[in-house]
This record gives structure tokens, C-alpha cells and sequence, in this order.
């Protein structure tokens, strides 16, 4: 708790007020003094008294259950979370945005925070508060993971992605995945086209990475390389979850440099991605209908030969999240059905059996699997999810 100067009046009036109000109006009296005084604990503290006063519930919590009727305890419940939206909001109105946030958590409401987020300047003292807030807390992740971008550089930004960031749903990556795709793209076609501008005297006259490097092999001789390869890969890898046609021209592109590199910094990837460039080539080529008979043969290939209990299910999840995306979802959950044996754990690449049944309008096929090996509860499910979507 904060030390305050408080004046030898204010003590004086509190005693007077609850000899004369009594104890809830003296409360009243204690929460506007701390609320014009902006002192956040003290009037949190202070609206925690008054619910429970008003309740007439024992003013110190007792630490353990309490006996209390369904009416009161919701009546404390919307008590406290006001008292933590009113505290809250003052505090991202101060900008003290992480300590607000903490408070408006229980409330469910991001908004105020966001807004906040939008409007603060960053500096060296709140960086590492801000980032906590929209990022790690997840309040507003695609403000925080520039900020990290910003500030903390690639480096770090992929390996929070990498570690912390890689296990979200495709679409809550999609804006990160976005933001890094474009920093190292930006970042590695500058560093080209300064070494260009060095070897030739002059600034590059094309536009896009790849016209840059098609004529010029030199760029990559005696195995040099313009970006940390690492970081290439990594923007590579992730972009699989972007849908938007300019940026999977833009991981194309990062894939044509990639492709030219020594060897040595090709690295190679879990199944079906094992020669990194090619493989991921195929991929966006797929993505964007080009070659896409072609392509879906190349994974349906890598997805029959994968043994899914040594090497885990990414080359089969990739083949059906592939044909799912391009609308083929008969097909997806057909694959699904043959491919995945039950029982055995998933990364969540692909969509699950329920999604690709819905996408299919057909959960037929679900509940006989299901039937078929003994597992009732994804009949149930199946069967549930059709009576469902017959009534809609």
C-alpha cells in the first residue's frame, strides 16, 4: 500500500462522519476522497468494504467460504467487477496501462485497453509493460509483436513466436505472421540492394527482391548471404498460416532467395517439409492455384510415405489443411478419416474431424467412424452436430 501525506483534517472528518452517517455513507464519503485523490488500492479497498456493508455481510473476508445465498453472491460478484472496471479505467486514463489492465482483466472487456495501446508513446521505462500487456497477456498481440519488432529486433521476435506464439490458432497468427513476413522481406531486400548499389555503383532498378537477384548469381557467391538464415526460415515457416495473395507472393519471393543460398543454411524440417525451400515453394504455389494439381500431388505423396507415429502427424495435418483451404472438403475428410488413426494426437495444423465434417454438411461419415472404433462419444458428437445443423 502507498504512503500518502494526509492532512490531520481528513482523519477528523472520517471520524465525524461515521459517528454521525454511519458506516455506509462514511464508505461513500472514503470513496470519493480516494477517487478525486486518485488512489487506486486504497479506493478498490474501499468499494470491496461497501459491498459488503451493503450486504451486511462481516466487513473482513474470512479467507474461507463463506454461507452466502445465490442473490448475494452475485450481488458481490457485479459489486467488485464495477469497482474493478471504474478502478481500471482510471488507471489506463493516468496511462498506467499494465496495472489497469490487471484490474479490468476480471471485467472481460479489452476495449479501453486496446484503445489505450493504440495511444501510448512507448519509451524505454513502459516498453517492457506494454509488450507484457498485448502480447503476452494477449490483449492486443499484432501492437505488441511490432513493438517487439521495433525494439527488440528479429531475433527476439522469432524466437517469442517460435516458443510462445507458434501453438495459436492459424487465424490469431495470421497479423503476426504477417508483421514478421514483412520485416525480414523489407530487411533482406535492403541489405541486397546495398550490396548491389556497392558492386555496381549504382541502386538496383528493379523493385521486388526477386528481379533483383534473378541475373545475379555474384550475390550469393562464396556462400554469402545477406539476412540471418535462421530468420529467413523462420519467416518461411510461419507464413504457412497467411491466406492474403500479396503476402504469399512475398513468402514466394523469400523462398526464391532461400533457394539460392549455400546448402549449409537450407536447413532441413520435419516432413513433408524436408528440403525447406522447394517444399515450401509447392506449398504457396498451391495456395495461390498455380500448379495446385501438381502440388496437392507432391504432399499427398509426402503425406502416404509419413509414418505418423516416428515423425508425428505435420505431413498428413499439411495435405488435409491444404485440400481444406482449397475447398476440397469431401476430400479433406476423407483423408482425415483414412490417414489419422484413432487415438493418436494431432498438432491442430489441419481443422479437427467436427470442422471438416461441418465444412463437408456431412457428419455421417464421422458417426460411422466413430461407431466403428468404439469411441462414443465423437458419435454422439457427430450425430449432435447434424441434428443441429438440420434445425438451423
Amino acid at each position: 500500500m502507498g504512503c500518502f501525506v494526509v492532512s490531520q483534517e481528513v482523519f477528523d472528518q472520517f471520524r465525524q462522519q461515521i459517528q454521525t452517517l454511519g458506516t455506509e455513507a462514511a464508505i461513500d464519503q472514503m470513496i470519493e476522497y480516494f477517487r478525486q485523490e486518485k488512489q487506486h488500492f486504497q479506493l478498490f479497498e474501499m468499494f470491496k468494504l461497501r459491498a459488503r456493508a451493503r450486504l451486511g455481510l462481516p466487513l473482513l473476508f474470512p479467507g474461507v467460504a463463506e454461507d452466502l445465498t445465490e442473490d448475494q453472491r452475485n450481488q458481490l460478484e457485479d459489486a467488485l467487477v464495477e469497482a474493478c472496471d471504474e478502478v481500471g479505467r482510471m488507471l489506463l486514463d493516468e496511462g498506467q496501462i499494465r496495472e489497469g489492465w490487471y484490474y479490468l482483466r476480471p471485467v472481460g472487456d479489452k476495449t479501453p485497453v486496446i484503445d489505450a495501446l493504440q495511444q501510448v508513446e512507448v519509451d524505454e521505462e513502459n516498453l517492457e509493460d506494454l509488450i507484457e500487456v498485448a502480447l503476452y497477456e494477449g490483449v492486443a498481440p499484432e501492437i505488441g509483436f511490432r513493438w517487439m519488432l521495433e525494439h527488440y529486433g528479429t531475433c527476439n521476435a522469432v524466437t517469442t513466436y517460435e516458443q510462445q506464439l507458434a501453438g495459436m490458432p492459424p487465424v490469431a497468427q495470421q497479423p503476426l505472421a504477417g508483421l514478421l513476413l514483412d520485416h525480414v522481406y523489407d530487411e533482406l531486400r535492403g541489405t541486397v540492394s546495398a550490396d548491389i548499389a556497392q558492386q555496381e555503383g549504382s541502386e538496383p532498378q528493379e523493385k521486388s527482391l526477386s528481379e533483383m537477384i534473378a541475373s545475379r548469381d555474384w550475390l550469393f557467391a562464396n556462400s554469402a548471404y545477406h539476412i540471418d538464415t535462421s530468420h529467413l526460415a523462420a519467416a518461411v515457416r510461419f507464413a504457412r498460416v497467411l491466406r492474403d495473395e500479396a503476402h504469399l507472393r512475398k513468402a514466394l519471393e523469400l523462398v526464391d532467395y532461400g533457394s539460392r543460398l549455400d546448402p549449409a543454411f537450407q536447413y532441413e524440417q520435419t516432413p513433408p517439409f524436408t528440403e525447406l525451400y522447394p517444399s515450401h515453394k509447392v506449398y504457396f504455389l498451391i495456395l495461390l492455384n498455380e500448379d495446385t494439381e501438381a502440388g496437392l500431388a507432391y504432399f499427398r505423396d509426402k503425406a502416404e510415405a509419413s509414418d505418423i507415429r516416428r515423425e508425428g502427424s505435420l505431413a498428413i495435418e499439411t495435405y488435409i489443411e491444404l485440400l481444406s483451404r482449397l475447398g476440397r472438403h469431401d476430400e479433406a475428410l476423407d483423408v482425415a478419416l483414412k490417414m489419422i488413426p484413432a487415438g493418436v494426437h494431432t498438432i491442430g495444423v489441419a481443422p479437427s474431424l467436427i470442422e471438416l465434417s461441418q465444412n463437408a454438411n456431412d457428419f455421417e461419415r464421422l458417426a460411422q467412424f466413430s461407431q466403428e472404433q468404439g469411441d462414443m462419444l465423437g458419435y454422439a458428437t457427430a450425430l449432435l452436430f447434424a441434428k443441429r445443423s438440420e434445425e438451423a
